[in-house]
């Protein structure tokens, strides 16, 4: 995809995700590997009503080419790339999208354990898995991006890559090979969350391991 196919793609999914209500005021940002930089959201922007030539293009070291100026989690975008491009049997991520889903956001109150949500739908685990859940740091803190990196490459060793964490209290980041996958990533992740909601005085039973094991054998889940 060259840059002016980009920054409209960047812009499809912002205005997708707003009109969806994934995303709200100027919460989440979006970015996406183009050549041997990046283009991202600007800082306090809507993703409803961005411009493509509003968005921030920077080169491989994370400095500043062109564009209103880069979303202050240009680091944590910058960690992840770096993380999957180098954890063994990861996917490298081409994009990134972070949001402040409601569900998402109000389950990570009171989680309990080191991950969002268990594997209750086959399609959570299928599309999203394992979503580590991140402690709280403030945004844009380099220690969440350290963070985020970690979880890549521990859940890397144990042969589960993931595509998706959660940062406590703010929202997921969810990455992909391309922008509408991650799109219906994060679709999937919130609409568990919201289930899980739903059923929070009857929690709903997790898959068994040998129904995960059939997800594995036959579409190659992860889990």
């Amino acid at each position: 995809m060259n840059e002016s196919k980009a920054r409209e793609e960047i812009c499809r999914i912002g205005l997708s995700l707003f009109e969806r209500g994934y995303v709200h005021a100027t919460a989440g940002n979006i970015s996406l590997r183009v050549g041997d930089g990046f283009l991202i959201t600007p800082t306090d922007a809507c993703l409803g009503y961005l411009e493509p030539n509003d968005l921030a293009l920077l080169d491989a070291e994370g400095h500043q080419v062109s564009g209103k100026r880069a979303s202050k989690t240009i680091a944590l975008h910058r960690k992840i790339y770096e993380a999957t491009d180098h954890a063994p049997g990861s996917w490298p991520a081409q994009c990134v999208i972070h949001t402040h889903s409601t569900h998402c956001v109000s389950l990570s109150f009171n989680a309990k354990g080191s991950e969002l949500l268990p594997p209750i739908t086959p399609y959570f685990v299928m599309k999203v898995g394992h979503v580590p859940l991140i402690p709280y740091f403030r945004p844009g803190d380099p220690l969440a991006a350290d963070a985020v990196a970690d979880a890549i490459f521990h859940y890397a060793k144990q042969d589960t890559p993931i595509r998706a964490v959660m940062l406590s209290k703010l929202g997921p980041n969810v990455w992909h090979q391309d922008l509408a996958s991650a799109m219906a990533a994060l679709e999937e992740l919130e609409e568990t969350a919201k289930l899980m909601q739903i059923q929070s005085n009857t929690p709903p039973e997790n898959l068994s391991d040998v129904q995960i094991e059939e997800l594995r054998q036959t579409f190659g889940a992860t889990w």
